[in-house]
């Protein structure tokens, strides 16, 4: 395939949440995976580097923008507030345009933080964040009808927690979902005919088969069905004279044990819990809890979906404060809190101008940022082995004054969990792996090197270099460069420079709130240990 002068004008991105390097660099060697063993002779290939934290909100929109989380907006599921509430993040929240706002005709199917659709040149059917199939979610609209038509039972996601006891159904569940997701895209590339630039579609599924099945026999097994989605994938780019990138957000591990980041925080004197004193304490020492509570509503024909559609946030955010539950945030007493960890290990330092009921000033952040470092780093197992890595957030996300102070995660082996718990460790109970940094990326295509080793790829380097093989722009504020050893020296890729244009504007901060309920999206983050 290499050695062409013409580069290709189309691309098409296959994205595979959460599989990591070091099984694919195994299987394909063993001639286990032979469609990956097949474009790995024919193309370029190697391990993708993650953001930090390597996390599905954050590194989905860095492969789509080329830019880093400070720069497209997301850092986790849910934004944090100024009064310490959290809304789910969706697309409207998304700084910079993505892909398919600067390639068209473009059709995207079930990639992470895209809900609600956007209106583009092309097709969309939205994915992960997407409260259900009773909201809009394709475009256009239309589009979801024969979705509908074609897969009836067509699901966002599963009921992880129904799961965790049945691992045999799940497995199950899982592969029916895999091919409910083929589906999509072959509907879609039925909808594309030839008239396309850009084709971005993810599975999510081998992240969450992983989440729970940690053995390497069975996701062998759901491996060789990617296998084989990758070789449809391969003879469709072949048809379209189009690149391929085979990209994950992030690799995966197995997990023993689980540490309590906002305990140790605690433990020394940095966060304080709310006293059940009050309304909250009175309704605790009943037995009342926001379950109980929610399922007497759904008895009388009130769901939460009602009261959040026609009371105003704030009146809800006071009504849950004093409910009993599993929002650790309302468990927080801010008035004495020092600093206090968000979504997926965002460390925030409670300063008067950042929070409404913020305690410290702000010129003693440094300092502060300072001794968490060290107590986070005290952090050790039996053998003096530190467990938890801690970044700056001012190193990570220059350009954001607004960005987490603090990133902390478990080493491997260790996940790090926000909820407030009595104690530092705890089992991992149903969740047998999770994240690594660690991805994969393998591209092939007229201009793409037979055979090459990429050393050095993030995630924020596949859009850059995708735009520059079918000889597009790169927007001039992008993070990630061209990786040039992905094209054969021959082929005009490799002998252009980069050209540059100014990021597109208008297009990628929609106006208008997204008033949906998240509840069942919530849940499902729970089910996977994604949110406490």
């Amino acid at each position: 395939m290499s050695g062409s002068t013409t580069p290709s004008e189309r691309a098409f991105v296959l994205g595979l949440d959460g599989v990591p390097w070091r099984l694919i660099d195994q299987w394909s060697d063993d001639g286990k995976l032979p469609n990956f063993a097949r474009l790995r002779e024919e193309g370029a290939s190697g391990p993708l580097e993650s953001t930090t934290p390597a996390t599905t909100p954050l590194a989905w929109p860095s492969i789509a923008t080329g830019v880093w989380p400070d720069k497209h907006g997301l850092y986790g599921f849910q934004n944090l507030s100024s009064e310490y509430t959290h809304e789910m993040y969706t697309s409207h929240d998304m700084q910079q345009p993505a892909l398919w706002e600067q390639l068209g005709p473009s059709h995207v199917g079930n990639v992470p933080m895209t809900f609600p659709p956007r209106e583009i040149d092309g097709t969309m059917v939205t994915g992960m964040m997407t409260p259900s199939t009773d909201q809009q979610f394709t475009h256009p609209p239309e589009l979801s009808e024969k979705l509908k038509e074609r897969i009836p039972e067509y699901n966002i996601s599963l009921d992880y927690p129904d799961y965790a006891d049945r691992l045999d159904e799940f497995e199950g569940a899982v592969d029916t979902m895999l091919s409910q997701r083929r589906e999509v895209m072959n509907l879609q590339m039925e909808e594309a005919g030839d008239d396309w630039q850009l084709f971005f579609f993810v599975y999510t599924a081998p992240d969450r088969f992983q989440h729970l099945i940690w053995d390497m026999d069975r996701i062998l097994e759901h491996y060789k069905k990617l296998d084989d989605i990758l070789g449809e994938v391969m003879d469709y780019t072949d048809e379209h004279d189009a690149d391929l990138y085979v990209v994950s957000d992030h690799g995966f591990g197995e997990i023993n044990e689980l540490i309590y980041v906002n305990h140790i925080l605690e433990r020394e004197g940095y966060l304080f819990r709310r006293e059940d004193e009050g309304t909250r304490g009175a309704l605790a020492s009943l037995g009342i809890s926001r379950e109980r509570i929610t399922d007497m509503l759904d008895r009388v024909g009130i769901s939460e979906e009602m009261l959040i559609s026609n009371l105003p946030r704030s009146l809800l955010d006071t009504v849950a404060e004093q409910i009993p539950g599993d929002h650790a945030l309302y468990d927080v007493d801010y008035d004495e809190t020092i600093a206090f960890v968000h979504d997926a290990g965002n460390v925030y330092i409670n300063d008067t101008e950042r929070f409404d009921n913020g305690v410290v000033d702000p010129t003693d952040i440094s300092k502060i940022k300072d001794e968490l470092t060290e107590v986070f780093e005290s952090v050790t197992d039996e053998n003096d082995t530190t467990l938890l890595t801690v970044y700056d957030g001012d190193d990570l996300f220059p350009t954001d004054e607004d960005s987490p102070d603090l990133i902390v995660k478990g080493i491997d082996g260790y996940d790090a969990r926000n909820g407030i718990a009595d104690e530092p460790f705890g089992d991992t109970g149903n969740y047998a792996a999770s994240h690594r940094s660690e991805g994969i990326v393998l591209c092939r295509g007229p201009s793409i090197d037979e055979g090459a080793t990429l050393r050095g790829a993030r995630v924020v380097d596949i859009a850059p270099t995708l735009l520059h093989g079918i000889g597009q722009p790169v927007p001039d504020n992008a993070d990630g460069r061209v990786l040039f050893d992905a094209f054969d020296e021959e082929a005009t890729p490799a002998r252009t420079k980069v050209e540059r244009a100014d990021v597109l504007t208008g297009s990628s901060s929609p106006d208008g709130e997204v008033d949906e309920d998240f509840d069942d999206v919530e849940d499902r983050l729970k089910g996977l240990g994604y949110m406490e």
